[in-house]
């Protein structure tokens, strides 16, 4: 059982490394590794998910593990609060991440709509008939 809190662990450190490393890369101008965090992300996802599942596969149906712990393994105990602590901290995480995308995507939202209204009005510039038809400010070149 030590051995398979050790392994979930490290799988849950590498993963809040994960987010660390993302949050970085929304943060930055340069959101190239994004695509490739989110794939290691994935990966280090079903790694947490099969160890817990394993984890879970191994107590009696009555038991958690934390009273699986106290009953068999107390010095367990310890690596059993580190697992809460970091899947507590992957969850704010990944809340942070989520708000930080959420924020880009306005963001480029809003950047599309001013681009999209820039080549419309750039479209106008010229008439059907091939003629500059420039908006005019109400006032006739040389009046005063």
């Amino acid at each position: 059982m030590l051995a398979k809190l050790s392994s979930e662990r490290d799988a849950l450190r590498t993963f809040v490394v994960l987010l660390e490393q993302e949050q970085e890369s929304l943060l930055s101008t340069d959101t190239d590794a994004l695509l490739a965090l989110a794939e290691q992300k994935t990966k280090e996802s079903d790694k947490i998910q099969a160890l817990a599942r394993s984890r879970r596969e191994s107590l009696p149906d009555s038991l958690s593990t934390e009273k699986w712990l106290q009953a068999n393994s107390p010095e367990g105990l310890a690596l059993w609060h580190a697992i809460r602590q970091l899947a507590e901290q992957a969850q704010r995480q990944n809340h942070v991440n989520g708000e930080l995308i959420q924020l880009k995507m306005r963001y480029n939202q809003q950047a599309l709509v001013a681009l999209v209204g820039a080549t419309q009005h750039a479209a106008g510039i010229y008439g059907s008939d091939g003629q500059p038809s420039l908006p005019s400010s109400g006032r006739t070149l040389g009046s005063g």
